[in-house]
């Protein structure tokens, strides 16, 4: 049984040996069903955390309903999902069983983040016969099946990363912001070369994430063995609008890699006016000496 902190409770079918690995086609023979007993008991809470750049899921015990991504069962009470680059979903845990699975997660973290990246959402089970996901509203459900459960932590994991990428690139804007009001007024500015190459180095770690590890266009694994839950992944996807966030993420990338490179063009050329003063007082240095001693050698004589 599920307990979910004083009212909901879901009944499990679930008969994977601990340890044992099975995939999303499996999970299909354990389907998670809820009774609808009373309003309390068809709702169910999922919380999605960013803990970190990656999450080595290697040696995490539980037992196992699905691995890509890794989805175990904490003490008979809820799922945990978690995705390798860094989010975790808890569903049905309450706030302390969330803090202890944190903690013993904390092992398996890398690139550990100061502050966490959060987004929660209410999954109901629905009166109706078809998937819903209302704006502003619960996601409602047929059954709290895995595979729902999965397409809901799918998209809750990559509205966090996107929440996180946003943040980054609004810091990066406001570092770039000084600069271009001082180019502006005074028609030149005190530039850093590293502080630059930091900001483009800012700039390629948010769109490999996006495009690259993270894959936030791609469709969950589940989708494969499942293809009548399109619809359902469909609603998500407009609901927390990830398409839209990822163009309009990926066009102030490249407004920040255009300017990056704009100012470091500035810099170059800074760099290179300064090198060819140094070079011409050093020819004129250079004559100077030469006539010097043209001089004192001509009066020698």
């Amino acid at each position: 049984m599920w307990a979910f902190d004083g009212a909901p409770r879901l009944s499990l079918i679930a008969t994977s040996v601990f340890g044992r690995k099975r995939s999303v086609h499996d999970v299909l023979a354990s389907a998670v069903l809820m009774k609808r007993s009373g309003p309390n008991d068809q709702l169910v809470t999922a919380h999605a955390i960013q803990v970190g750049d990656r999450i080595n899921t290697t040696g995490i015990e539980g037992e196992t309903l699905s691995t890509a991504p890794l989805a175990i069962r904490i003490d008979e009470a809820g799922i945990a999902v978690l995705f390798r680059y860094g989010v975790a979903v808890l569903i049905g845990l309450n706030q302390r069983q969330e803090q202890d699975f944190l903690e013993k997660l904390t092992v398996h973290v890398s690139g550990k983040f100061d502050r966490y990246e959060e987004e929660r959402a209410v999954i109901k089970l629905a009166d109706e016969d078809e998937d819903q996901v209302p704006a502003g509203g619960p996601i409602q459900v047929r059954a709290m099946s895995p595979e729902r459960l999965l397409v809901i932590s799918d998209v809750l994991a990559k509205s966090v990363v996107l929440a996180h990428d946003e943040r980054q690139v609004t810091e990066v804007f406001d570092v770039i912001e000084p600069f271009a009001r001082e180019l502006a007024t005074r028609g030149k500015a005190h530039l850093n070369r590293t502080g630059i190459l930091r900001l483009i180095g800012n700039a390629l770690l948010v769109q490999q994430r996006v495009s690259g590890r993270v894959a936030i266009t791609e469709k969950p694994d589940a989708l494969w063995d499942r293809p009548d839950l399109e619809r359902l992944y469909a609603r998500l996807e407009d609901e927390y609008e990830l398409r839209e966030r990822v163009d309009t993420l990926n066009r102030k990338l490249a407004v920040i890699a255009e300017t990056a490179n704009t100012l470091a063009d500035i810099i170059d050329t800074q760099r290179s006016l300064r090198l060819e003063l140094i070079i011409a007082g050093l020819i004129a240095f250079e004559i100077v000496i030469t006539f010097y001693q043209i001089f004192t050698s001509g009066a020698g004589h």
